[in-house]
């Protein structure tokens, strides 16, 4: 704490000693100046962020919010023109008169303008507008979308609408996006915010958030900060997602959404939901009091066909397969969403505002796995161990993943004559909670196989004895399982910012700072029990009873055939309480651990116009983090029963001191060009940092946790030039480039001495190296109104990245000279999408592909792991029935992409798993 206040006051006073001589000279009585403030909105009274209002002779000027408020302060008495401009819409000017020491309020309405070739903005293209006014307004590097522009494209929730803006790629779980990268950055190098408050994460050992946890409906705007601003949060290396949820009405609004869908692999059909209703009231003669309220409903069917493997080499260096599986899924998901949010406007100078969100997603699943276990080669024979396991619980005979994300906020912003103070105190919830989860295991020992290695995309096994070829009575019972498992996140913040401005006129400049703490908790606390039935001749003869057939004839993976399984029935009606022996599995349960995390977080901003052309932000943040995590120490013995206790709590604490440069030059009025110096971080994965042990007396082998671990940072520079066409379009091309140090992994040692002994593998997260990334985006959108008749409402749509890294000063055991590059890195990004948007009917057409990048490194290139690259094809259209009513339909995934990662080469499949394509149809209704 103390480095980072003696920091953060010797910049301010450095920023003072720069600005106070020509601060003296400077003829303002800021107890004599006017404010004005007010909202701009279009013809149908809706709120237009990004708008530029300018005072044109001096200059002085704001950007509207999200909401469409904007506030100019400090304006010295006199007469002026307020000129309002905005992309696709008829500029205003406006003649006001400034009295001394007044504060006025005006609204300004906007036209839809006539553009090129007499098109008209309306429909998607006014959303359109709104994204690209507020990013060409915003001084940082950013890219904007709106709910209605989701809205055109088939995306369930927020990682799905994520995959389609510049150099963002996305991770998919059950045919749903689930991790976002950016810029070439693996999820935990990225923050996700709601309102500017980090998302805590219902995974247990990690930081990335899921995405697949928030509906798509529920979100306003989604804002992707590529660079971060000195009052944002610094872990965020690869970038900032901000989901900004609806507030702040301005007149009544209703609408819904009601529809269903069908999954043509599980061929079950889907519900979809939605509702809002937002409003202002009069308290008195004003109208103060704003609400909304928002809620989301979706049910899922879900499911999907999927082989893994793993692969190894003989001592001739012929490669096989190890071990191999086939599963199917069966899953529905359901996933609800509510938010409210109140505002409240005591006077145009002091505002307070609440808003809430609460997600709550329950995926419940089945899943048959035919597992060949520990496959080799004895003497000219294949011999392998069959495992048929059937996965599920006590909910609806299924496992149930019950994922629950919340975030409750009170701000308030107040105006002291020119002193802006801003203040939000929030708490956040995440949680995880997978009661009852079941597993039974029937195998079959010694079971000689034949293998055919012709096709490693798909090998293929046979076992040779027809008695063992499915399930039988040959089988035994290998595991019979029951855990119960609870991770929660809980993130508690305040903050406190103040702005105020210094000089006016041509070279206007203010000072911001303000301080932030953030305390959080997580936990996780899992029991696991092995059951042992009392008669086992008799369990297995009613399981062989209760059989279920996986096999499918039009299994997507390939030509494989599961085989039966005990019956998902069978499983979740067993009572534990009689006939069976319950035992404490105390190795499954090493990876519980608690942990809590302070962040001291304080900023200095300094605001700097340079004429009409350039703006500046000079910038320091310092981060101080406080660490206090405790784990499990678990001691396997080569003979006995393993033993389990819990670790001393252990500290660390860090001080990180970040300073930026970022400019805006505007080269005209609609061409701007973007630079900046930013500086960031990336907190280790919560579980490395967990002082636990894993001792494997008999292996002779050790896992460790790392509470030194060190934080990655990285320098980031940045170029983007954009030009904004009138006709409510954009050009944009740039470059970045990062420097990361301190990148981390769990690495493996051989023969390694720790603790007095010499172990014969030794795993610990360490930071293993550097990384140089760098790369490029280019962006075009632009409706074709150069085209005769009906052609000019169609649009095109496209955008790339390019990204490479390579890790250097690497420690990375046996690896230390090969050319790597760092987890998360897909070298190319292509979006492309064709629209047409007449004044009733609406069609788009989409396509995204990634290229592969490693996901994991191994202990040499042939244990590396890849995923694949994808390639997604989703089509969607919408007809307006009238002002009030419209029809949607879509469908994703037509070209049933699967998720495929791949070891070492992209011959041999590690994983392929597919969905099939989803469609949708509904009605929505706007009043």
């Amino acid at each position: 704490m103390k480095t980072l206040f003696i920091t953060l006051n010797l910049f301010v006073v450095l920023l003072f000693s720069v600005t106070s001589t020509i601060a003296e000279n400077n003829a303002i009585n800021v107890k004599r100046t006017a404010t004005i403030t007010g909202r701009v909105i279009d013809s149908e009274d809706y709120p237009l962020p990004g708008a530029t209002l300018v005072l044109k002779e001096t200059n002085q000027g704001v950007a509207s919010d999200n909401n469409g408020v904007y506030r100019i302060n400090n304006i010295i008495p006199g007469e002026y023109t307020l000129k309002i401009s905005y992309i696709g819409y008829e500029s205003v000017e406006k003649k006001i008169v400034f009295e001394e020491s007044t504060t006025l309020t005006e609204n300004f309405t906007l036209s839809e303008g006539v553009v090129l070739q007499e098109v008209v903005i309306q429909g998607l293209l006014k959303e359109q507008s709104r994204a690209l006014n507020q990013q060409k307004s915003n001084v940082n590097i950013t890219n904007i979308v709106s709910s209605d522009q989701v809205g055109q494209f088939p995306d369930n929730n927020i990682g799905d609408a994520l995959k389609r803006i510049p150099g963002i790629n996305v991770e998919y779980d059950q045919g749903e996006a689930r991790f976002g990268h950016i810029r070439g950055t693996a999820s935990e190098y990225n923050s996700v915010t709601i309102n500017g408050d980090r998302i805590p994460s219902a995974e247990a050992g990690i930081r990335s958030v899921q995405l697949d946890l928030v509906p798509s409906d529920m979100i306003q705007t989604v804002e992707v900060n590529k660079v971060i601003t000195p009052d944002m949060e610094a872990d965020a290396i690869g970038g900032s997602v901000n989901l900004i949820t609806r507030s702040n009405p301005f007149k009544q609004q209703i609408s819904a959404r009601v529809g269903t869908g069908y999954n043509f692999l599980s061929d079950d059909p889907q519900l979809i939901l939605s509702a809002l209703y937002g409003n202002r009231f009069k308290t008195g003669t004003q109208s103060n009091l704003g609400m909304v309220f928002s809620a989301s409903y979706q049910d899922n069917q879900l499911g999907s066909d999927n082989i893994e493997a793993e692969w190894e080499k003989d001592d001739k260096g012929a490669i096989y397969t190890s071990d191999f599986q086939i599963r199917t899924y069966y899953v529905q998901r359901i996933r609800q969403s509510y938010s409210s949010s109140f505002d409240y406007n005591f006077n145009p100078n002091h505002k307070i505002e609440f808003k809430a969100i609460y997600n709550h997603r329950k995926d419940w699943e089945n899943r048959f796995r035919l597992q060949y276990k520990d496959i080799e080669q004895k003497d000219g024979n294949w011999i392998t161990e069959v495992r048929r396991q059937t996965k599920g619980g006590t909910n609806k005979n299924r496992r149930l993943e019950d994922q629950q994300t919340m975030n409750f906020a009170l701000n308030g912003e107040h105006h002291l004559g020119t002193i802006e103070i801003d203040w939000k105190g929030s708490y956040s919830k995440a949680s995880e909670d997978r009661p009852n989860e079941r597993y039974i295991t029937l195998n079959a020992k010694k079971v000689a196989i034949t293998p055919n290695f012709s096709n490693t995309e798909k090998p293929m096994f046979s076992v040779n004895d027809p008695q063992l070829a499915d399930l039988s009575s040959e089988f035994g019972l290998k595991e019979l399982t029951e855990q119960f498992q609870y991770t929660e996140d809980i993130d508690k913040n305040l903050k406190v910012d103040i702005k105020f401005p210094i000089l006016s006129g041509k070279n206007k400049n203010s000072l911001q700072t303000g301080f932030r703490l953030k305390s959080k908790e997580k936990n996780r606390d899992n029991s696991f029990n092995d059951i042992e039935p009392n008669d086992e001749n008799g369990f297995i003869s009613n399981a062989l009873n209760n059989q279920y057939d996986a096999s499918k004839s039009d299994f997507m993976a390939g030509n494989y055939a599961a085989g039966h399984f005990a019956s998902k029935q069978f499983l979740g009606g067993l009572n534990f309480d009689n006939q069976y022996n319950q035992t404490r599995n105390v190795e499954e349960e090493a990876g519980n651990f608690e942990a809590k995390e302070d962040v001291y977080a304080g900023y200095v901003r300094l605001d700097q116009d340079f004429g009409k052309k350039l703006k500046m932000i000079f910038g320091l943040r310092a981060e101080q983090t406080k660490l206090k995590y405790s784990g499990r120490i678990l001691d396997i013995p080569a003979d006995g029963d393993p033993t389990i206790s819990t670790t001393a709590k252990e500290k660390n604490d860090y001080t990180n001191i970040l300073p930026s440069v970022i400019a805006k030059l505007s080269l005209s009025e609609n061409t701007k060009l973007k630079l900046a110096w930013t500086n960031s971080i990336s907190r280790p994965k919560y579980y490395d940092l967990v002082p636990h042990s894993k001792i494997k007396q008999e292996d002779n082998e050790i896992e460790i946790g790392n509470p030194k671990l060190d934080p990655t940072n990285s320098m980031n520079f940045d170029v983007m030039a954009e030009h904004y066409y009138s006709n409510v379009g954009l050009l944009s091309g740039g470059f970045f480039y990062k420097s990361l140090s301190d990148i981390s992994n769990t690495i493996e040692h051989r023969d390694f001495s720790y603790s007095g002994k010499t172990w014969d593998k030794f795993y610990q997260p360490i930071n293993v190296g550097d990384a140089d990334l760098y790369g490029f985006e280019f962006a075009f959108q632009r409706q074709l109104d150069f085209l005769p008749g009906f052609l000019s409402d169609m649009g095109f749509y496209a955008n790339y990245t390019y990204t490479h890294s390579k890790m250097k000063n690497v420690n990375i055991s046996g690896r230390e000279n090969e050319d790597l590059s760092i987890v998360g890195t897909p070298e190319n990004n292509v979006n492309l999408s064709l629209f047409y948007e007449g004044k009733k009917l609406n069609v788009r057409v989409s396509l995204q592909y990634a290229d592969d990048f490693i996901d994991e490194w191994g202990e040499s290139a042939f244990y590396d792991s890849y995923y694949d690259k994808v390639t997604h094809m989703d089509v969607s259209a919408g007809y307006n029935i009238n002002s009030n009513f419209s029809i949607f339909a879509s469908v994703n995934n037509i070209l049933n992409e699967p998720l495929r990662y791949y070891q070492g080469d992209k011959s041999h499949t590690k994983q392929a798993e597919y969905y099939g394509a989803k469609a949708n149809i509904g009605l929505k209704m706007n009043f």
